[in-house]
């Protein structure tokens, strides 16, 4: 199953490059080459997201925090990090992938993430879509749907709905 959804991350990752070299691209201003992203979610599940939370629990209440930034180094097209912090286990989230703007509207992206904490670590590939609000020259709102695909033994894969507020520099 793993295999099977890897293998449709890599052919959506291969068709947004081969979109780039079509004769007919539209760009953003935002996301042209040369600009910089920086951005934060907040959504639906948490696990393996640099997103921000807070959750309370029969009295107990946890936390994250975490940003994700990128370089554009085409139009388009920007390879980005991240890097999160989870109170309720301990966790640090660590991401690094590529990004796809279709149309310089809709982001695809893929990544690996990885998440350290005091029992051990888990590691993902997340594949995702969504689309690009633009509410200024340098604002945007994104809404996104994520899988994580589990990389390691016995775990299962996570779906999430992101929001995403993005600053384009």
């Amino acid at each position: 199953m793993k295999k099977v959804f890897l293998t449709i991350a890599m052919l959506t990752f291969g068709f947004a490059i081969s979109a780039q070299n079509s004769n007919e691209k539209k760009t953003n201003t935002q996301t042209e080459k040369g600009k910089f992203i920086i951005e934060a979610n907040t959504g639906s599940n948490t696990t393996g997201n640099t997103g921000f939370y807070l959750r309370s629990t029969d009295g107990n209440t946890s936390f994250a925090v975490g940003l994700d930034g990128g370089y554009f180094f085409m139009d388009n097209f920007a390879v980005k990090t991240g890097l999160g912090y989870n109170d309720g286990n301990e966790a640090f989230v660590y991401k690094i992938g590529a990004e796809y703007y279709i149309e310089g509207q809709f982001p695809v992206g893929i990544d690996f993430t990885g998440t350290s904490f005091s029992g051990g670590s888990e590691n993902w590939i997340g594949v995702q879509g969504g689309y690009a609000y633009f509410i200024g020259d340098k604002v945007s709102i994104k809404p996104t749907v994520r899988y994580n695909i589990g990389l390691d033994d016995g775990q299962k894969g996570v779906f999430q709905g992101l929001i995403g507020f993005a600053l384009y520099l």
